[in-house]
């Protein structure tokens, strides 16, 4: 397990992206399962860097893990901002048009369609927002 500790600035997007995409190169992952997983941590990494300690801003950890059977990478996103379940919501309509249907959404539509596990909890003052994709 490796973690990386940043400031949850829209601006470190890249940053956390680096330090994921090393791990995923170190375990020979697939090209696709990296582009996935990348627009993952770019909306994710976003959402929190606009919304968790808004208008401040404070840290986020990014965990890095790697499991076994199936071979899956699990990347964790911990920050102790507002609480806020991303998978509360329900996902958008994508049968409307852009013009009808409501905005926002739509990212953690995208990253619930490409990752084979989402999942969230917010345990000792913390958002802990889980992805796990098999590689």
């Amino acid at each position: 397990m490796k973690e990386l500790t940043i400031d949850a600035a829209v601006e470190n997007i890249a940053k956390v992206t680096e330090f994921v995409d090393g791990q995923l190169e170190e375990l020979g992952c697939p090209m696709k399962a990296q582009m996935q997983i990348d627009i993952a941590i770019d909306e994710l990494f976003s959402n929190i860097s606009h919304y968790a300690y808004n208008p401040e801003v404070g840290p986020a950890t990014v965990r890095v893990e790697v499991a076994d059977n199936p071979m899956s990478v699990v990347i964790t996103f911990i920050d102790k901002g507002v609480p806020y379940d991303p998978l509360a919501k329900a996902d958008p309509d994508i049968t409307l048009s852009a013009e009808e249907r409501e905005i926002g959404g739509l990212g953690i539509y995208m990253v619930k369609k490409s990752m084979d596990e989402i999942s969230y909890e917010y345990k000792d003052g913390q958002n802990i927002l889980t992805i796990k994709k098999s590689i």
